[in-house]
């Protein structure tokens, strides 16, 4: 038998590797991903602690949950939710999960709302795309989403996962895509992270719900 050979790595590519890590620490990317993730952390820790205390002393979630199920209906809420994740993302998805939760197939409707926001974003993207050709509206926009579009320019592809992984508006991101004009080839496959980020929620929520 041959002995084991052990594969290096290209020079070249070890060489692209240390200018990426470098730009991205110069360009303060780890540093926005640490601070983000301890923000959504403490964001959730303090959500789950209000629903834990109100369901404790004041209502029954459980109870409120079934109650919107029950009034309802599914073509509502899913429609709701697709006008939040298109315009500003201003309803958290978590709360849509937890309803989800009380469906009669909870997967079923959770990879639905993952659909619908990642179509949103689609949306949000064309309609950034769109704005570009309405000069006042557009500044307007660039100036209320400068941060967001300042992240993009530095960080492309690694930013929209972040949009969709991170407690960061998908759509607001997504929106971003187009007014920058990024490559919507590129912007589809990193906005499928989205759908990762439900099923990581769905798997924590359906055990609390």
């Amino acid at each position: 038998m041959k002995p084991n050979r052990k594969v290096k790595a290209s020079p070249v590519a070890v060489k692209r590797l240390v200018l990426l890590n470098r730009y991205y620490r110069i360009t303060r990317f780890y540093e926005f991903i640490r601070d983000t993730s301890i923000k959504g952390g403490v964001i959730m820790a303090l959500a789950v602690a209000v629903l834990v205390a109100l369901e404790y002393f004041v209502l029954d979630f459980d109870v409120l949950l079934n109650t919107l199920v029950e009034t309802y209906s599914p073509a509502v809420v899913f429609s709701t939710f697709f006008a939040s994740e298109t315009f500003l993302g201003l309803l958290p998805p978590e709360v849509f999960i937890a309803w989800s939760a009380k469906a009669s197939t909870p997967w079923t409707f959770l990879m639905i709302l993952a659909s619908l926001s990642y179509l949103g974003g689609i949306l949000a993207y064309f309609i950034g795309n769109r704005i570009t050709m309405i000069p006042t509206i557009r500044i307007h926009l660039e100036t209320k989403i400068k941060t967001h579009i300042t992240n993009l320019k530095k960080w492309g592809g690694l930013f929209v996962f972040i949009g969709a992984m991170l407690p960061l508006p998908h759509s607001i991101v997504s929106m971003a895509c187009g007014l920058v004009k990024y490559n919507f080839g590129s912007y589809l496959l990193w906005a499928l992270f989205r759908f990762v980020r439900f099923i990581i929620y769905g798997l924590l929520i359906f055990r609390i719900f």
